[in-house]
């Protein structure tokens, strides 16, 4: 299957002065943010990426903007991004434009930090409601792209920091309860492979590493045919004992 590459929004306003934004329409990158953005998606435009799907809140649309003008530059044309409401940041109703400093004495708090399966926010979104749909739109996306595309097909997924954590959760087969152990900077780089056997996190909050590995090798010539294979080996779908060369391998 495909290779996302999910991409948090660059720093705002909200962000730093520790306000809930939520879905506040008009939330926009800080200058930071811009700058955040920019340098994420340098690091992204050298790779062969084949779409670009963003949340459809105006900083994960500049940010997604940035990655597909950069790409642009590597290929002559700036590739299209594609709004997706199944990444927009979670519902966090009532709680949505206020200061985090007050919102952590709220009784809630303590069950958002340690039992977030049990978390309605009031008026809002359940945060199994988040994950659910956040997990089934990137491997909705994933069964797509790998459909029309092949299964070596690099993808940008531009989303929120909760919603992010709860599709790394998944992929590494973590109960959400445990998704506060991820963190999420503002424009980092996180990379699924989503294998046959299972899903490969191949980077987590990345906001230096280069990318390069991330892209497809040619396929190896058969032995006895002469050719490329037409299926890999089961070596090849599933994890190296010992550890072998890394995500290079997958």
């Amino acid at each position: 299957m495909t290779t996302v590459l999910l991409v948090r929004h660059g720093r705002t306003n909200a962000n730093a002065t520790g306000v809930l934004a939520g879905r506040s329409p008009g939330v926009e990158l800080d200058e930071v943010g811009v700058q955040q953005a920019a340098a994420s998606a340098e690091r992204i435009a050298p790779l062969p990426i084949r779409a670009v799907v963003s949340s459809p809140l105006r900083r994960c649309r500049q940010t997604a903007k940035a990655i597909s003008d950069a790409r642009g530059k590597t290929d002559s044309h700036p590739m299209p991004v594609v709004a997706e409401a199944g990444l927009i940041e979670g519902g966090y109703g009532t709680w949505t434009g206020r200061k985090l400093q007050d919102l952590a004495k709220e009784k809630l708090w303590r069950t958002v930090q340690q039992q977030p399966s049990a978390v309605r926010f009031p008026g809002g979104e359940a945060m199994t409601e988040m994950s659910a749909r956040a997990v089934s739109t990137v491997r909705g996306w994933d069964s797509k792209i790998a459909a029309e595309l092949g299964d070596d097909a690099l993808w940008v997924a531009v989303s929120h920091g909760d919603v992010i954590k709860a599709i790394l959760a998944d992929a590494l087969g973590m109960h959400l309860d445990a998704f506060q152990r991820i963190m999420i900077d503002p424009a980092s780089i996180s990379v699924i492979h989503y294998a046959e056997t299972r899903p490969f996190v191949l980077r987590m909050n990345s906001v230096g590493q280069d990318l390069a590995s991330l892209i497809a090798k040619p396929a190896k010539k058969s032995a006895k045919k002469g050719r490329a294979g037409s299926a890999k080996s089961s070596a090849d779908k599933d994890a190296a004992v010992g550890g072998g060369l890394g995500s290079a391998d997958v």
